[in-house]
This record gives structure tokens, sequence and C-alpha cells, in this order.
């Protein structure tokens, strides 16, 4: 027993022994097989050659030149090129602002060379002089500037957290001047290797860093004053709460921060609880849900910088498709955090109301807290305007970034929210009003108004609510209502039953009409491509959407919408129902209406007057004041 021990002892160690060496001599040729497993997480070397089934595709956006797997991999999705256009011309005016003052002239593709300064004529004409008297200046005395795709030492520094296939990140590097350097990162390693992949493709490998590591731990890290950032970016699958407190912590003194939101389910008011448990705010279902999503990250963002003595100002916030996009500054201050706590907690901070509404009876909903301050900064906002209507060519939705940013330098700062003209109506359950025709009553009753970004049929309005149900009430008497069929417990009831006040004209101002609307700016976006909106996630291993799944999401389309019907069959369906103007003996269209001009029938006359017998309606004849049915004489 002890012999076949012996043995079997011996035969395990030759084994480990051979194993051993097979793979240290493996590890010592210079290309081996590739390994699908690895290949299939994405650790496979730069070097390596991929297998023929791992298809690519290849896109071209602005200036970059992108591959990504066929499979969903790396997320990845066209319809929010607007989005990084958008931050594109952003970060360029904020580089402009930044290394302006440290005397760092940008130079962009297609703009001009020397940045404007506005300066009095006679230091203008002094300058000439001093610039004719030294014009043998040495070249060290020069201004510096910052190209495109070049490392500015005294540039920004740039951290995109979650980076996918690295798209943004080249973009930046390609697109923005005045960087010093771009880091990309992904905790995927499929995603980091591809990343590698596009830098090289593109030539930014001395701008671009790949990096692979978990985004709130590589923000952690960077919380010294030294090494943070000066922007970051962070454009998340869902929701950016898990990010946003390592962010605050890592952007530098002043520095931007730019954060997309996608879960607008959640931000909207489909679910107030998860709302609260991810911003720290409860959203309302409202027609204003857009704006108001927006004023709850940004003080999500506001309430994340206030632990660490730090508060944000709003640059531009946006509400597009489906998501938003926020732009702000991060600054350092504790005068400052204590003024904004009492702002927003002080004692009788708001008007006293009652529980029920004083207009229409219905109970007060409960939302917030939202950021009750400006959302965009107007001069900041018409310099990015300035500069894309400058370089019209250098952004393929220039178009759209003109049309969306002119609305915002129109929009009233000072008003949250706003209201809609279908929500309006529909409340007292009166025809709509034209948008010039409201915003000609609010102006002419001495009122400011505005439109929304957020929102296409949107009112914002300093004028208090009791005189917007005036001026509607006003409108009900030009196109009244049937108040027969009003519940009295209805909220149109109860808003009709006031008499106005405040006497509304509906003269057509020309001031009514905004420039963006009079200039026909491309100010509200239409669907890009068919079946577009959120992307499905990426998975791992690259789970591709077969063609099955694909047929599945065209046929649940519009599956809560009743399909088109035949024109043939929707006269007959429609001849099946009697015309009540007939009834009447008002309709006029005789064999030409669309309803059945039948007399009733005497199924309809015998229910009509109940008796014991069913009979009995036949046997007796009809009275002067009876009505003969068919078949009667």
């Amino acid at each position: 027993m002890s012999g076949a021990r012996i043995v079997l002892w011996l035969s395990l160690t030759l084994r480990s022994a051979c194993s051993f060496c097979r793979t240290r001599f493996m590890e010592g040729q210079p290309q081996g097989p590739a390994n699908p497993a690895a290949m299939e997480n994405g650790t496979v070397p730069c070097g390596e050659k991929r297998p023929p089934e791992a298809q690519e595709t290849t896109v071209t956006e602005g200036a970059a030149k992108i591959a990504f797997p066929s499979a969903n991999e790396v997320f990845y999705n066209p319809v929010q090129e607007f989005n990084r256009d958008l931050t594109c011309a952003v970060i360029t005016e904020f580089a402009r602002i930044q290394l302006g003052a440290k005397g760092i002239q940008i130079k962009v593709p297609g703009g001009k060379d020397v940045q404007k300064v506005v300066v009095d004529l006679s230091e203008q004409e002094e300058d000439k002089a001093e610039l004719k008297e030294g014009a043998n200046v040495a070249p060290g005395d020069q201004p510096q500037t910052a190209a495109v795709g070049e490392i500015c030492k005294e540039g920004l520094r740039v951290l995109e957290g979650l980076a996918a296939s690295g798209l943004r990140s080249i973009r930046f590097a390609r697109e923005v001047p005045g960087l010093q350097s771009v880091v990309a990162n992904d905790a995927s390693a499929r995603a980091v290797d591809l990343i590698r992949r596009n830098v090289q493709l593109n030539k930014v490998a001395h701008l671009v860093q790949p990096s692979q590591a978990d985004a709130r731990m590589l923000m952690y890290q960077h919380q010294r004053v030294s090494e943070r950032f000066d922007i970051i970016d962070l454009d998340p699958y869902g929701s950016p709460a898990p990010f946003l407190d390592a962010a605050v912590q890592a952007v530098s003194e002043g520095g931007l921060l730019c954060v997309t939101c996608t879960d607008m389910a959640v931000l909207a008011g489909n679910s107030g609880e998860t709302c609260y448990s991810k911003y720290g705010a409860m959203a309302l279902k409202s027609r204003a849900c857009h704006e108001m999503a927006l004023r709850i990250v940004l003080h999500s963002l506001d309430l994340r910088a206030n632990c660490y003595q730090r508060f944000v100002v709003p640059l531009l916030s946006i509400s597009a498709d489906f998501y938003v996009r926020v732009f702000v500054r991060v600054f350092t201050g504790q005068a400052k955090v204590k003024a904004s706590a009492r702002a927003k907690f002080s004692a009788a901070c708001g008007p006293p109301v009652a529980p029920e509404c004083e207009h229409c009876g219905q109970r007060h909903q409960v939302g917030g807290p939202l950021w009750a301050e400006p959302i965009h900064d107007l001069d900041f906002v018409g310099r990015v305007l300035e500069a894309v209507s400058t370089t019209p060519g250098r952004f393929h939705t220039s178009e759209r970034i003109r049309g969306v940013l002119s609305v915002v330098t129109e929009e009233l700062l000072d008003v949250p929210l706003y209201y809609t003209l279908d929500q309006l109506s529909s409340t007292i359950h009166c025809s709509t009003p034209s948008l010039l025709q409201l915003r000609s009553a609010l102006l002419h009753a001495g009122f400011r108004v505005s439109l929304s970004h957020a929102c296409k049929n949107a009112v914002k309005t300093d004028a208090p609510t009791s005189a917007l149900w005036d001026i509607m009430r006003c409108w009900e008497k030009e196109c009244p209502v049937k108040r027969e069929r009003l519940s009295e417990t209805s909220p149109a009831f109860r808003i009709l039953s006031v008499e106005p006040r405040l006497q509304a004209n509906f003269t057509i101002r020309d001031d009514a009409n905004p420039s963006s609307r009079q200039r026909g700016l491309k100010r509200f976006q239409a669907n890009p491509e068919a079946n577009w909106g959120p992307r499905p996630r990426a998975r791992p291993g690259g789970k591709t959407v077969g063609e099955a799944m694909e047929d599945r999401r065209r046929l649940l389309q519009n599956k809560r919408k009743e399909p088109a019907e035949d024109p043939a069959q929707r006269a007959a369906r429609l001849k099946t129902f009697p015309c009540k103007r007939f009834k009447e003996g008002t309709c006029q269209r005789g064999n030409q209406c669309c309803y059945s001009h039948r007399p009733p029938t005497p199924k309809a006359t015998t229910e009509a007057a109940p008796t014991d017998c069913p009979q009995t309606s036949n046997q007796n004849p009809p009275g002067p004041g009876a009505t003969a049915g068919p078949g009667v004489d």
C-alpha cells in the first residue's frame, strides 16, 4: 500500500513539473494562439490578431473615427451626437475663459485666431502705438497660442469617467484646443482595449490616456488640490447618482462638471420614492416634468457639494430627447454654502397655502426640494451661441445647437417651471388658444412671458395663477363650453363658476412672437431615425441583438395605439352609429354624412316604453303625441 502511494505521489509530481515547464515554454514564445476566454472578456493585448468572428463597425463622428464591435459589447448611441457636439462647444468656450486668464489664446479650426476683447478706443490707439514702437519683440514675449491636437502645458486636464468606446475623449483631443491631457476611463477591460485601438487609429496617444478603473475610486484618488481635474464628464447608462459624490470632490476650483441623466422615468415622476433615494428629492408627474428633472439634478449636485464646503454655479442646463444634461462650475466657499442653506430653509420662505387649491379645489401635491435659482448663465450661453454661429460647419448638429441655445437665451431665468397650452385648456374642457394669442394676452396684462426649450407648448410667465385663470375664463367666453355637462365637483366647473376680474385682450402683438420662432430655427428635434431612443446596456461577451428581437421590438412599437384602419372599414363602422344632428334635425350633410340617418328601430321604441307585455305596443295604435317607428302605419 505504501509503494502504491509513493508511485501516485511521483506521478502527480511529474505532471506538475511538466505543466510548469510547458507554461514557461509558452511564455518564452514571441506570439502564441489567442485565448478565446481572454478575448471574450476583453483582455487580449492590442498586438494580437483578432478572430474573424469578432466583426467591427467603423463610425465617423466629428473629427473622430471610431471602431466598435458590431455585437453589443461596448455601448454606443448615435442619437447622442447632439450631446457630444454641445459638450465640445461648451468645453471650447470654457477653455477660452480659463486659459484667457493665463494669457493663452486658443485657436479653433475655422474660427478667429484672436479672442475678442472689449477695450476702450483710446486704449486701443495707445496699444497700436506701442506695437509700432516695439515691432521687434522677442519671441518669448509673444502671446501663447493653444491649437487643436497639441499639448498645452498650462492647459486643462479632462476626465471622462465612463468612456465606453472612447469616442467623446477622442473628439475632445481632436476638436477642443488648450488641453493638457484627457483620461478615458472605463471599468470594462473590453472597452479599455477598444479605447487603446481607437486612440492609435486617431493618432491622439500623446493626449488621450486610457485607464481601466472604477470611476468612483479614480475620482476619490484625485481629491488633492494638485491632482484634481479641470473638467469631469459623466455620461453613464442610467443614473449618475453613484458618481456625484466623488465628482464634486475631484473637480478643481472653478472647474467644469458635465453630467448626463438618462433615467427620465424616475426624474419625471413615475417613481417618486426611487427619485428621492437617488437624488434626494420627490419628483411629481406634471407637464413641467422635464424642467423639474433639471432642477432636481442641480439640487442633488449642490447638496453633495455642500457636504465639502463647495457649491455649484450652473452654466447651461438642457433637456433634450430622452435625457437631461447639465454643465456646472464647482467652487469652494463656506460663507456661500451657509447663505445657500439660509435661502433654502429659512423661516416663512414661502406663501402659506391651504390643503386644497383655491382655484380648482383639488388637493396639493408636495414635491422637491428643487433648485430654485437660474439654471443658465446667459453670458456664457451667448458666448457658446456666437461661437457655433461663427463656425456652422464645425459640428454636424450646429443647426439644432443654435436653435436650442437661442430659446435658452429667451427664457425667463427667475421663473421656475412652466405651464402648457394643452394643460390649461384641458383643465376647463375648452378649445386651445394659439401660442401667440395666450402670449399676447399675458403681455397686454403687463406680465412677462417666454418659451422653454424643454417643451414645445410651454409658457413661462411671472403672472400669478389667478391672473392666468382669468385669461382662460375670458377665452372660454369667446369659445364657450357646455356647462351642463360639467360636474359640480370638477375643476372646470369650479374655475369657470368665478367671474374674471381681469379682462383679457387676445389681439396679437408684435413682440409676442419670439425671435427664434420668427427666424424658423430648429428649436425642437424631430425623430432622427426609426426606433430611436435609449439603447440596450452593453453586455459582456457581446450578445448581439438578433433579428427576432428586432422584429419583436418593431411589433411592440405603439402597441397601446389602435392599428391603422382601412378607410372602407372605418366608413362601414361609422355607419352603425346614429347621427345626433339628424335626430335634432340640424344635419345638412344628407347622404354625405358619415353617420347613419336611419330612424329608430322598433326594438329601441319598445325599450323606450316599459310594459308588462312586449306586444302591447303593436296592439294599441299610437297616440297623437307618439312617435311612429318603422312598420307602424
